[in-house]
């Protein structure tokens, strides 16, 4: 349960780092650091930054600290690199002396316009520094991704004494990343609670920010639980950190909930909401959302745009997904490759290499090693294994500006895999020029399994079990194969195999929104309230499909048992289930879509595919690796996944 707290209102929407800097840019001006100014020539510029220089020559000694201020709050504000230059340079020349705050605000400049070499003399230079100054140069180091540099800096303060503030923690803790980051996050987060910050709201959306992006998402949310005070900033954090974990349920749920307890939302949060529904491919509550953005006119920014393509791409309905594409009126690279990715997870490679082509042609954005990719597999999953080998060549020649990476390498196997070119695809690793990982090895057992060859699988498999010998899916696979091969000795070796070494297979469950409602399935499932009716639903579609050609693909119940055992296995498969209640659970023509956790089986896409033909329902499934559109008994993947 939430924890009772308060939420402070943010007028602007914004992410955790440009937070940190306002707060931290209001800190450098805050009044009660200035010398008094009221026996100062103030020198008033109103705007005129030229005629403020020439009257700053004039003064010459003369001129005092409030002119200064002035003449570089200006040159901030107008990020005047040469006009700040001849400030700095005008108080060197007559010797004077700056107090600190007026060295931070030559700090603040210099970060401001990218030269932080210079703010880091400055920085060096003065022989007093206070809390702001610090912070002012960590939080440059911080933002523009030198985080080591960060660090460093931070450890030499708290050297010299100077004890950190809230703003210097809350800039560290973001730049605390990464496994080594992470352990000396741990060690800040032992000073936030010594200093007794650990519940100021800037604190604490870094503390769980950190907790988060280091997948500790229960400490994130302890964290969280802890803050008197919540804003826009920490709850985005929180929900953001289970969605990026694929903890998806609970993203939405905690989003409901902050939802009924006033909080605010901006176009960071309802991108991370999308990014969970993405997740549970939630389609009717991803249109809500993306209805409620519409009403509440929400600032359409470009990442919120590229997590509503990203949803319905994976909520199967892609042609929302490219209409959102089309009415942006700035695209960025990532926009691309999410429309690219959503192509390829559908199998519509003709469209894939059409929108790359687009891209090209456009030439307002330069494809990266992600774009490639997408096309590439896109190439795979479409059948286009041709223009897919002519792009890889295209690649290593160097004619798209990027160097080919293991991904993309990986990404030929898998084509060759899926084509059946398996001993292209062997070769094809043996020359690589890195050493292949474990998941270039898997994508080629899983081929030789679809594809039953079993001397180069067993060869395959066997490496796999070597590399990873506590991945359930490559003894799994590995079995299957021996299964299909009918060797069921071997397939006793590898189960008792996983029994010695304790590895456990993940359950395959599928499931199916209807109402609003997420309905899961296990396989031969237990525990659904309905479960008799979804039993009898199934085996009634067997009997019927029958009828007009459907007969069951026993090479996909892997047991040694007689073929009427068989058929029951494969009739208590999740996604059949799932699909039975589907269909008992709506209305009639309402598409029904089904979500697995593991890749859909053979024998499952042909039922799904004659209960189509015979119900005229269109029946979406979509598991770990693409999206089956079946209409009228005909799939979008042509049969090819």
């Amino acid at each position: 349960m939430l924890t009772k707290a308060t939420f402070r209102r943010t007028h602007q929407p914004m992410q955790l780092s440009r937070f940190l800097s306002h707060a931290l840019a209001r800190q450098t001006a805050d009044s009660s650091v200035l010398p008094n100014p009221s026996k100062s020539n103030t020198l008033r510029s109103n705007g005129r930054l030229r005629e403020a220089l020439l009257e700053m020559a004039i003064q010459g000694p003369e001129m005092v600290f409030a002119g200064y201020v002035t003449l570089l709050d200006e040159c901030v504000e107008k990020r005047a690199l040469r006009e700040g230059q001849r400030v700095h340079a005008h108080m060197i020349k007559t010797c004077y002396l700056p107090p600190v705050y007026l060295w931070t605000r030559l700090i603040v400049f210099y970060t401001k316009i990218g030269l932080l070499g210079d703010a880091r003399r400055v920085l060096d230079e003065m022989t007093l520094r206070n809390v702001v100054s610090w912070t002012a140069m960590i939080s440059a180091y911080s933002q523009k991704g030198y985080a080591s540099e960060a660090l460093d800096l931070f450890q030499q303060m708290l050297r010299s004494d100077t004890e950190p503030n809230e703003f210097t923690f809350a800039t560290i803790l973001a730049t605390c990343t990464g496994a080594s980051g992470f352990q000396l996050g741990r060690q800040v987060h032992s000073l936030v609670i010594k200093n007794n910050y650990e519940s100021q709201i800037f604190v604490g959306s870094s503390l769980l920010d950190m907790y988060a992006k280091a997948g500790k998402i229960h400490e994130a949310r302890e964290v969280f639980e802890c803050l008197p005070e919540r804003d826009v900033v920490s709850c985005t954090a929180i929900i953001s950190g289970y969605a990026q974990l694929g903890i998806d349920e609970e993203a939405i749920e905690l989003f409901s909930r902050l939802q009924r307890e006033g909080m605010d939302s901006n176009y960071v949060t309802y991108a991370s909401v999308l990014t969970a529904l993405s997740g549970l491919a939630a389609l009717n509550h991803g249109r809500q959302v993306h209805g409620h953005v519409l009403r509440r006119q929400v600032p359409f920014y470009v990442v919120l745009e590229n997590s509503l393509i990203d949803m319905y791409s994976k909520c199967g309905s892609v042609t929302y997904a490219r209409r959102v594409f089309d009415s942006m009126s700035e695209r960025s690279v990532i926009s691309w490759n999410a429309m690219l990715v959503g192509y390829s997870k559908h199998g519509m490679g003709r469209q894939v290499v059409e929108l790359f082509e687009l891209m090209r042609k456009e030439n307002e954005v330069t494809p990266d090693s992600v774009t490639l990719l997408a096309v590439l597999s896109g190439c795979s999953h479409g059948g286009l294994e041709e223009r897919g080998l002519e792009l890889f060549r295209d690649i290593i020649n160097g004619e798209h500006g990027v160097h080919p990476e293991m991904e993309h390498y990986g990404c030929v196997v898998d084509m060759l895999g899926r084509a059946g070119q398996l001993q292209e695809a062997f070769e094809h690793i043996q020359q690589m020029p890195f050493e292949p990982t474990p998941a270039i090895w898997g994508s080629l057992l899983g081929a030789c399994r679809v594809h039953s060859n079993v001397d180069i699988g067993e060869l395959v498999g066997r490496k796999l079990l070597e590399l990873e010998p506590e991945n359930a899916g490559n003894y799994v696979i590995l079995s299957n194969l021996y299964a299909t091969a009918g060797r069921w000795e071997d397939v006793r070796n590898v189960r008792h195999l996983m029994k010695e070494k304790a590895v456990t297979k993940e359950p395959g469950r599928s499931w199916v929104e209807l109402d609003q409602v997420l309905h899961t399935f296990h396989a031969s499932d237990r525990l659904h309230p309905r479960r008799g009716e979804v039993f009898g639903k199934v085996k009634d579609l067997s009997l019927k499909i029958k009828a007009i050609g459907y007969v069951p693909d026993l090479s996909c119940a892997f047991y040694d048992v007689d073929d009427e055992q068989k058929e029951k296995i494969l009739l208590g498969h999740s996604e059949k289930l799932a699909l039975a209640f589907g269909l008992m659970a709506s209305a009639e023509g309402v598409p029904v879509r089904v979500i697995k956790n593991l890749r859909i089986c053979v024998d499952c896409h042909n039922f799904a595919k004659f209960v189509s033909k015979l119900y005229a329902r269109e029946i979406s499934l979509r598991d770990k690796n693409r999206f089956h559109h079946i209409v009228n008994g005909i799939c979008t993947c042509g049969d090819y996944w």
